[in-house]
């Protein structure tokens, strides 16, 4: 469901005061929501061998969020320079990066390796040879090709520029352990926001017969395997929420099994990004015009490319919740709208034909579940700048996190040493 009773609660009270402090457009993550998700997380799976969170920074790439996992004991994943140096300023290094990249360059390489390392997680066989010092420890991701199928928003792994082919898996293993690899691991992610957890359970089946596979032809044992991200969130109020306790339940299962046969168990790695952070954030904007055309349109201060690309880039679906200038929700005199921007393209829309309540000239419009992917997919195409990121802690109190763009900011990289080529 969108943003929970719990988070409103805390948040619309204060939304008046926050506004007149702040301003308006921003991101406000609720502190506790989080905190109470990633502690409900560990809890379902307590009982599975080495359960381990790396959040993907890529869902949210802010040191104050970095820092709340952080606490709460989980990782990071990485996959570009900037998500590395970001998480490793705020903490983490050595086993609790994990870094996928794909088509990595010689000196990115170098930078993962370096500084405490990080557990290497190879995308591609070719890559084996370019990697300067070759660590103990190391991990391929897989791509199961034809075998499986993702769903809708990943594709179709054989079309996908991820993993190694099943006919490449023995022999990458092979060419690791002849550069030095003595502790091994395994990758895979092919699904997105899925909330069926039942595509997750045969990530962890299949992997589990990657590892047997890979084991009795090369004499090695795992260390752990990763199912990685791609757990769903409601955005839709009719949409059900992915069943966690359901999937640590068969996966313990499945480890069970797998321990007989085998004798030992390989920890459970977990990539969740948008599961830990998407709906406990929401974009708060002003409606600053009512616009009639052959639609009815709201116009709110905050464009979807520098605040929200999600709709504009995929259609996606975040609800809307109309709030009078003193924080209180509006019902009824509900009309059909498209709620834009001022982007200059016509799919700056944060909603499309939306029955909402009617709303006026410096009412509030609350985007929900916009804790994932949201902020850090934003652009400055057109030159609008990007909104502030606040959080709200659990005291109620409001931190600013991250500072909305200024024009000097879009200048900046004009302002450089004149280089020309005779």
């Amino acid at each position: 469901m969108p943003m929970s009773q719990a988070y409103e609660k805390r948040l619309f009270p204060l939304l008046p005061d926050i506004i007149k402090y702040f301003g308006t457009p921003f991101h406000i993550f609720d502190e506790q929501g989080i905190i109470e998700t990633g502690t409900k997380l560990k809890e379902d799976f307590k009982d599975v061998n080495g359960f381990q969170e790396y959040f993907a920074v890529k869902a949210l790439p802010n040191p104050a969020i970095l820092n709340i996992m952080r606490k709460l004991g989980f990782g990071v994943d990485c996959s570009s320079p900037s998500e590395l140096i970001l998480s490793r300023r705020n903490g983490f290094s050595g086993m609790n990066i994990m870094f996928s990249s794909n088509n990595t360059s010689f000196d990115l390489f170098k930078l993962a390796l370096s500084d405490g390392g990080c557990i290497l997680n190879i995308d591609d066989i070719t890559m084996i040879d370019k990697i300067p010092s070759f660590p103990e420890l190391i991990c391929f991701r897989y791509n199961p090709g034809e075998r499986r199928t993702g769903n809708q928003i990943i594709g179709i792994p054989v079309e996908a520029k991820y993993g190694l082919r099943h006919d490449q898996v023995i022999p990458a293993y092979q060419k690791a352990i002849e550069r030095g690899a003595k502790r091994f691991g395994v990758h895979s992610m092919i699904i997105s926001n899925e909330r069926n957890y039942l595509y997750m359970v045969e990530t962890v089946r299949m992997l589990l017969e990657i590892i047997e596979t890979v084991s009795q032809a090369l004499g090695i044992k795992f260390e752990f395997f990763n199912i990685s991200g791609g757990i769903g969130i409601p955005y839709r109020p009719e949409d059900k929420s992915f069943n966690i306790p359901a999937l640590a339940r068969e996966t313990r299962t499945l480890l069970q099994k797998f321990a007989q046969k085998h004798g030992y168990i390989p920890k459970l790695f977990m990539e969740s990004g948008r599961y830990m952070t998407g709906p406990h954030g929401v974009l708060v904007a002003t409606v600053i015009n009512r616009l009639s055309k052959y639609r009815e349109y709201v116009g709110v201060d905050a464009s979807t490319m520098s605040a929200n690309p999600r709709p504009a880039i995929y259609d996606a679906y975040h609800h809307i919740t109309i709030l009078d200038p003193q924080g209180q929700p509006k019902n009824g005199n509900e009309e059909i709208v498209d709620v834009v921007g001022p982007l200059c393209e016509n799919n700056d829309k944060f909603a499309k034909q939306r029955l909402l309540p009617a709303a006026k000239e410096g009412d509030i419009m609350i985007q929900h579940d916009t804790g994932a992917h949201s902020p850090a997919m934003e652009s400055n195409y057109n030159g609008w700048l990007k909104p502030q990121e606040l959080l709200l802690r659990p005291d109620g109190s409001v931190e600013l996190i991250r500072r909305a763009e200024v024009i000097d900011d879009l200048f900046a990289t004009l302002k450089f040493t004149p280089k020309i080529l005779e």
